[in-house]
């Protein structure tokens, strides 16, 4: 993917920055960080995914219009973003399961991820 490593730094930079507010705003408690760090994933990676996804479509579908040396690398951008998209997926499902095992198991912690529990 065109420019994934700015990207990349600018998702790691609100994941730290995000740590970063919820020690200087009154949250104590590691289980409400870790909830808000949570949150934040699932809210962005659904974004991501479904914006992976539709950039993947058409970045297939433009680069069948063109010859065949831009349709090679149309369908490997392609496929590099549904795999993109798959890897959010799957992080998007087991990420509440491991911030609860990091958080304790059920030892009475539990881990909303942003949902109303």
């Amino acid at each position: 993917m065109i420019g994934s490593t700015p990207l990349r730094l600018v998702l790691l930079g609100m994941f730290l920055v995000s740590i970063g507010f919820s020690a200087f705003s009154g949250f104590d408690n590691l289980n409400l960080t870790m909830n808000a760090l949570c949150a934040q994933a699932r809210s962005l990676l659904g974004v991501a995914m479904m914006t992976m996804i539709i950039l993947a479509g058409v970045v297939y579908a433009m680069g069948q219009l063109l010859g065949a040396e831009t349709r090679a690398r149309a369908t490997v951008w392609a496929t590099a973003m549904l795999t993109g998209a798959l890897i959010a997926a799957i992080i998007f499902i087991i990420a509440p399961a491991i911030l609860t095992s990091l958080l304790g198991g059920e030892s009475g912690i539990a881990l909303s991820c942003g949902t109303p529990s």
